[in-house]
């Protein structure tokens, strides 16, 4: 099997749910998956959903432990540049989203407008940037027009260090392109 990018998008004791984006409306793909999986031990039952692309596994959550060292060996290593102050704000603000959209509507529907916004982004570029990229690149537009060039320097600097960090952990060396992701339909 290729290597492919998968998040674990979900997970509570005895059950993981992992999105593919590959894995979307490729329901071949995702059996393969669920073979791969299948030779973990302590799986109990796996579920896959072409629709999503997502595969649900399910496992005995008395061997929570011996299943996550297992698991853990058969995902792809992950390679990402090291990460900085602001890769540290924006991973906790996302979760900070997360965790409010838990418990209010209106924060769901917050967060779910920007995660669309930025599916949308990555398919009008075709997967070159994304709604991070975007935004740090307006705030050094705002920062240079409104302040100066001269006098915003750290901020544009950080902010294109930044840009360029993650645009470099969205094009991993020797990773294949992937088809951009299609907006969601209503």
């Amino acid at each position: 099997m290729t290597k492919l990018h998968l998040k674990v998008e979900h997970q509570v004791r005895g059950r993981i749910r992992i999105k593919i984006p590959a894995g979307k409306g490729n329901a071949e793909l995702l059996e393969e998956i669920k073979e791969t999986f299948g030779a973990i031990p302590g799986i109990e039952r796996i579920t896959v959903n072409p629709t999503t692309g997502s595969v649900v596994l399910h496992y005995d959550e008395d061997r929570h432990d011996e299943f996550h060292d297992d698991f853990q060996q058969h995902l792809p290593p992950v390679h990402r540049p090291p990460s900085n102050e602001i890769d540290e704000i924006a991973r906790k603000l996302e979760d900070e989203a997360e965790f409010l959209a838990e418990h209010s509507q209106i924060a769901r529907a917050v967060v779910d407008f920007f995660k669309e916004l930025d599916v949308r982004v990555k398919a009008a570029s075709g997967n070159v940037i994304d709604l991070k990229i975007v935004l740090a690149i307006g705030i050094i537009g705002f920062t240079v027009l409104g302040v100066g060039a001269s006098a915003a320097t750290p901020v544009w600097v950080t902010l294109v260090i930044f840009s360029l960090n993650h645009f470099i952990e969205m094009h991993p060396p020797g990773a294949k392109t992937a088809r951009p992701p299609q907006p969601a339909t209503a």
